[in-house]
């Protein structure tokens, strides 16, 4: 015991020195991945709560509200919530410790093997490009709500080529413009909810108060169960990004500080935009309304039909518009998750080499033109023939998301194990996922039983294009591993081979923030992003 906390000390000393002889110059850029440390905390934090808030949350419930019904959404959202928690829990205390490239990827070979690595990797990039490829079929719909004179291809490659022009630029520039997008989902959607607030207690000159009778009539459900398993596919897709923070710690100058704060941020991200939404949705549409099944994606967003419903036709323009904000904040995540994924396996051995280059200013440019290309999955949309092959390929990413959360909490218990068999405490640990190992045992059992039951609907009446779109994933997943495990001869870490000691980096840019004009301090950083909060509030979100 005491050879191995020497040993810690040891490499501990060494990693400090090293990290105090590096100049500032190279600080900027993460020697294992190239990257630059551009992002800062505050464009982390609001990555964490609103980032990935794509066009589904606003016109995407249109079609979920009907399939379960009020509460169905509810219990759907609410319990897919817990285990993206647990999830994102789990991924905050492994990124603190190990916030260098490769995210849960680089975990997963260190505390398993290279070929779990490689199937969570590559399933991980499926998730992303099919994501993709739904954001830019969205935003061209959207584009073209307002004028067909340009076809849908016509609009794809005129923000195809913005999109990837602007991602070039660099990891600030992404950083920057997915903090003030965000900013504006927070603040739509707040007004929103105090409008519908409103509404529903009879605010609306010439409305009389309703309150929850949509929940009574047509009802609290509409298909029983099996509404609520429809309803599970649907939240494993708004739901994914969560645990993009690891993605995205390499590149932000003080993870310690970031990251925790990120991961506190998605309890945020839970409870008002998720849960907000199913809340207010279900309250001020009934899920048998024919607006549901518009011709368009502002048409059927509840948004919309509750703004007609209160006798204001003209918001359809105003909800379209916020479509297109939540679709350039989607795709431009998208596309940056997707390729530093891809860039993070390429170093690691698990994608093709030349996909790992970056240039002097730390941008992955054969990554980001890679990931981007996926986006032409959405063309498929533009023929009636191909839309069904559309509709299959981006369903894939559900069951996906799943098997993914499953192995990082995998991961997690593999991480402890080690941890103890090491010498190291709980105590070790700068950030402690919360009711561990509970948290961690939830997260593995209960995406696979997702993974499972979210295409139980599809067996009656069965359908077997249906069936194979639901569960195609479920065996590709282990035939990755298994198939990577016989090519390359890998082998499964014992724990006594597992080295919990290299890898954790200090903080190298905690001084960047404060000379960059970010602030005082790190903390007074933290502070300004949580300023309505008081000082007794503060300790309870510190405990999360």
């Amino acid at each position: 015991m005491t050879d191995k906390k020497d040993t810690e000390l040891t490499i501990t000393s060494e990693i400090d020195a090293a990290s105090q002889n590096i100049d500032g110059a190279n600080q900027e850029i993460d020697p294992d991945s190239g990257v630059r440390r551009g992002l800062k905390t505050r464009h982390l934090s609001m990555m964490a709560l609103a980032g990935i808030i794509g066009p589904g949350v606003l016109s995407g419930f249109g079609g979920v509200l009907p399939k379960g019904g009020p509460i169905a959404v509810l219990i759907g959202f609410g319990v897919v919530g817990l285990l993206a928690y647990s999830v994102t829990q789990s991924v905050g205390e492994m990124t603190t410790i190990y916030p260098t490239g490769g995210a849960f990827m680089t975990l997963a070979e260190r505390f398993g093997d290279k070929a779990l690595s490689f199937a969570i990797g590559w399933y991980y990039f499926i998730i992303w490009v099919t994501v993709l490829a739904n954001e830019y079929n969205i935003t061209t719909s959207t584009l073209n709500f307002w004028t067909d004179k340009i076809p849908i291809w016509g609009w794809f490659l005129i923000i195809w080529f913005l999109f990837l022009a602007f991602q070039l630029l660099g990891v600030e520039a992404f950083g920057e413009s997915e903090y003030w997008l965000a900013l504006i989902k927070i603040i739509a959607l707040t007004v929103y909810f105090l409008f519908a607030l409103i509404y529903m207690c009879g605010g609306v000159k010439g409305t009389p108060a309703f309150g929850f009778q949509y929940w009574r009539n047509p009802g609290p459900f509409s298909n029983g169960f099996r509404g609520v398993a429809n309803v599970f596919i649907y939240c494993s897709t708004y739901y994914a990004g969560v645990e993009s923070v690891a993605i995205a710690a390499t590149e932000t100058r003080n993870p310690s500080k970031a990251v925790p704060l990120a991961v506190r941020q998605v309890f945020w991200r839970i409870i008002f935009v998720y849960m907000g939404c199913a809340f207010f949705y279900g309250v001020t549409v009934p899920y048998n309304s024919p607006e549901l099944s518009g011709s368009s994606r502002a048409i059927k967003s509840p948004i919309t039909i509750a703004l007609a419903n209160a006798g204001w036709a003209g918001g359809i323009h105003l909800v379209n518009a916020f479509i297109l904000v939540t679709c350039l904040s989607a795709v431009n995540s998208s596309i940056y998750i997707g390729s530093r994924t891809i860039l993070f396996m390429a170093h690691d051995g698990t994608a093709p080499k030349i996909l790992g280059y970056t240039n002097k200013r730390g941008v992955p440019v054969y990554a980001i033109v890679l990931t981007n290309l996926f986006g032409a999955i959405a063309l498929l949309n533009v023929s009636e023939g191909a839309m069904d092959a559309f509709g299959y390929i981006v369903n894939i990413s559900g069951v996906a998301t799943f098997l993914v959360w499953g192995a990082i909490s995998f991961v997690h218990l593999r991480f402890r194990a080690a941890w103890k068999h090491n010498g190291l405490t709980k105590e070790d640990i700068p950030f402690q996922s919360i009711l561990f190992p509970w948290n961690a045992y939830f997260g593995l059992g209960f995406s696979m039983f997702l993974a499972f039951v979210q295409g139980w609907s599809t067996l009656s009446p069965f359908s077997y294009k249906d069936f194979i779109d639901a569960y195609l994933m479920l065996p590709l997943f282990p035939i990755f591993y298994i198939v990577y495990k016989l090519v390359f001869k890998t082998k499964f870490k014992k724990l006594d081979e597992i080295d919990v000691f290299s890898g954790r980096r200090k903080d190298v840019g905690a001084y960047h923030d404060v000379e960059q004009g970010d602030g005082a301090n790190i903390e007074a950083e933290d502070d300004s992003t949580f300023g309505i909060f008081k000082t007794g509030i503060k300790k309870v979100w510190n405990k999360m």
